[in-house]
């Protein structure tokens, strides 16, 4: 898929699938696409290709991320309120079945990761799971299908899997850890204090060496709970548009492209579920260890 006249190349192909649709402002100066220079004070408007969303800067917006994330929460949100109001005491069946699957499933995960006492933590690790997979499960859409589509109604860029940008995954990320710091704060109030400074070493003479282990320590938490969801789901992406690539190769790459395409997509299955799951679960590990007031 290349845009209006260009060429249609692999390298493009590939580029074009991994560009968000972004919406920001670009600085004065600025020379565009078509050769127009951007004028006095900038100006406010969806980038058309890499360089431009760069020169957005971080006030840029991932316009296709943000819609798609937030429409597979409505969407999650609505079937279990549906399934909610329709449960009933006998044997479920079919959607309310799976539901009632899932919910045991994370109670019983929550029941024997977190060992505090918060109401909070069982539904916020069902909120991730659920949301998280099916953010994830957005990846077995052909990647041609959506952003083709929505190519012929002019929106030229558009990636549907929210967990290959690094701002949804980092986001996500980030609130964990503002849960971990209050709830660290509020449990073990000065404790929380004493054992950034006094672990591993309890003497006072250690506690620059205390706090600079502790802080790297605490920091690393939101990155690799961030970066491993985006890195394993990035990757299981462009293997999907490296295969889908194949299918230009000619008429002999065909059928070997689709089998490819049919086994990642079966083994990607796992790896959507297993991410949502390590998400879930470090989730709970982290909010467990900052109610630890020991």
């Amino acid at each position: 898929m290349a845009a209006a006249g260009e060429e249609l190349t692999i390298s493009g192909y590939i580029v074009h699938h991994l560009t968000n649709l972004t919406y920001g402002k670009l600085p004065a100066g600025f020379e565009r696409y078509d050769g127009s220079v951007v004028g006095e004070g900038g100006t406010w408007t969806m980038a058309h290709g890499g360089a431009e969303a760069a020169a957005m800067g971080f006030n840029a917006i991932h316009v296709d991320s943000m819609l798609w994330s937030i429409g597979l929460g409505i969407i999650f949100c609505w079937i279990f309120r549906s399934v909610a109001k329709k449960a009933a005491a006998g044997v479920p069946s079919g959607l309310l079945n799976a539901v009632e699957m899932v919910v045991e499933f994370v109670d019983g995960t929550v029941r024997d990761t977190f060992h505090g006492h918060n109401k909070l933590v069982a539904p916020l690790a069902l909120t991730i799971f659920v949301w998280v997979f099916l953010m994830n499960l957005m990846d077995l859409i052909p990647v041609d299908l959506i952003p083709h589509t929505l190519m012929l109604l002019g929106v030229e860029y558009q990636k549907i899997v929210p967990s290959t940008d690094p701002n949804i995954t980092m986001g996500m990320a980030v609130g964990v850890f503002v849960l971990m710091l209050y709830y660290s704060i509020k449990v073990k109030g000065f404790g929380f204090v004493k054992e950034l400074t006094l672990n591993p070493f309890n003497h006072w003479v250690f506690i620059p060496i205390n706090l600079f282990m502790e802080v790297v320590g605490l920091l690393a938490k939101p990155f690799s709970l961030g970066l491993r969801l985006f890195g394993n789901m990035y990757a299981g992406e462009m293997i999907f548009i490296l295969i889908a690539a194949l299918f230009s190769a000619g008429i002999a790459w065909m059928v070997p492209a689709g089998l490819l395409q049919i086994g990642w997509a079966i083994f990607h299955i796992l790896v959507i579920t297993l991410q949502a799951f390590i998400f879930m679960v470090l989730t709970i590990v982290y909010l467990s260890m900052a109610h630890e007031d020991h």
